[in-house]
């Protein structure tokens, strides 16, 4: 049961729409322009994902559809993430690196006093602009501090499910607060959370206006702990080693709710015409598995930062096809933005590339570099095949202390792609190289938003509120 409001325009939105915008939607619906001239959008974000978990890398663990998804498009096999939560939901939403805007380090904690900054235009409101529908079920995790930082005022026309991660996925609770909404509004609907998600994005696909395409962002809190799963699928998951057991079987129900939104698809006619992108969050923590990559969640090593993920869209995305290009979770934005006929024109630059091509005809990756993180205390950077590690590898956690190493990193990702022999002093030239390129990207970085909790810090009844 949720609480049943006619909600505002969001003021996010709002301000984003300017004059031309404005005109350019209300021109293109006037000419009634079917939703088949531009692609719908499905974003499937996976929360502590490791990269071996899935199938189609060989995981343990069943994922049919999941795998169904991979082969019927790409896998992108050097696809990039941040090291943790709330800066890859960042990095995708604006374009930009989280170390532009504070979020660098850590996640948006409930005690937190910020969120995404405002000033940020995020992918909701651009695709917004030129008339797509947008929509967001599932882990929010940017901010609630006041209304203003809640998706319905960042561009999403709809929400569903909670604010921050770690809830309890039959109490939807953190802290002892509640945490379940709709549209930005405290709703009490019970069950699982991931299959409350996949049956409220299957409404709102049913319930949308047919004639405008759609943004449908799916960023489910399954496989995150607590490792939580019905227990029907608990007792599907029986064959597996008991510590194993659980996460088995919240993956086996992430896995069929996925199912039932891409078979929701079909059934409204929309899979043709709908680019569908999956990918994890970050590199997955134990028990999953990142297989032979070096490192976990939390870390800027292979590990922690590059992610399971696959990108299908039938007609424009080779079936069986794999793109072994470097991206980043940045590029989406771009991306989306182009197949949408918007502007990339902000005040704000970008670091995103628009990545159609490696897609859709195997050109190589856009970037010269890929900033993997940047943070007080450490970071790396990717540029072609080689990887400069600085400082301490897990600074992007906030668990991480101060510690620092007295020396780099340096790996050829083309020969060692599970970061085994550090180079760094065999490559002496091309180490200090890195190390300046690295430090020209650190300089461009604003001050940690990240704070510990307030003394006599107390969850609210209703987180948002």
């Amino acid at each position: 049961m949720c609480e049943s409001i006619n909600a505002p325009e969001p003021v996010g939105r709002r301000a984003f729409l300017g004059t031309a915008a404005t005109a350019l939607l209300a021109a293109g619906r006037a000419r009634g322009a079917p939703a088949a001239e531009r692609p719908n959008i499905v974003y499937l974000l996976i929360d502590d994902l490791g990269w071996r978990d899935v199938g189609f890398h060989g995981g343990p663990y069943a994922t049919p559809h999941i795998d169904a998804l991979a082969t019927s498009g790409a896998k992108l096999e050097q696809h990039y993430v941040q090291p943790l939560c709330s800066p890859t939901r960042a990095s995708l939403l604006t374009g930009r690196y989280p170390m532009r805007y504070g979020l660098q380090v850590g996640v948006v904690r409930p005690w937190a006093r910020y969120g995404l900054p405002l000033e940020e235009r995020l992918l909701p409101q651009a695709l917004g602009a030129v008339g797509y529908q947008t929509a967001i079920c599932g882990k929010w995790h940017l901010g609630h501090v006041s209304r203003d930082y809640l998706p319905t005022r960042r561009g999403f026309d709809h929400q569903y499910g909670h604010y921050m991660g770690a809830i309890d996925c039959f109490r939807h609770d953190r802290d002892g607060g509640f945490d379940w909404h709709r549209d930005d509004r405290v709703c009490r609907d019970e069950g699982y959370s991931t299959d409350l998600v996949a049956d409220d994005a299957i409404a709102w696909m049913r319930a949308r206006d047919k004639q405008r395409p759609f943004f449908l962002y799916l960023p489910f809190n399954a496989v995150h702990a607590p490792l939580q799963a019905p227990q029907a699928w608990l007792d599907k998951a029986a064959h597996l080693p008991p510590g194993d057991r659980a996460f088995g079987a919240m993956l086996a129900a992430l896995d069929a709710a996925i199912g039932r939104v891409i078979a929701a698809l079909e059934a409204e006619g929309l899979r043709d015409n709908t680019l569908i992108v999956f990918s994890a969050d970050n590199g997955g923590p134990r028990p999953g598995s990142n297989g032979s990559l070096h490192g976990a969640k939390g870390s800027v090593y292979e590990g922690g930062t590059r992610a399971a993920a696959c990108a299908s869209w039938p007609g424009h995305i080779r079936a069986g096809s794999t793109v072994d290009q470097p991206l980043h979770v940045v590029d989406w934005y771009p991306t989306l933005i182009g197949l949408a006929g918007w502007s990339l024109t902000q005040p704000l630059p970008l670091d995103g590339r628009d990545i159609r091509a490696c897609l859709t005809d195997g050109a190589p990756s856009p970037h010269e570099e890929i900033l993997l993180n940047t943070a007080p205390n450490g970071g790396a950077l990717r540029r072609g095949n080689w990887k400069i590690i600085v400082g301490n590898p897990r600074d992007a956690d906030e668990g991480a202390g101060n510690r620092v190493r007295a020396t780099d990193e340096l790996y050829d990702l083309a020969t060692d792609p599970d970061e085994k022999v550090n180079l760094a002093t065999r490559e002496p030239a091309r180490l200090a190289d890195m190390r300046a390129r690295y430090e020209a990207w650190a300089k461009q970085a604003v001050p940690s938003r990240q704070r510990k909790a307030e003394p006599g810090y107390k969850a609210p009844a209703v987180w948002g509120e």
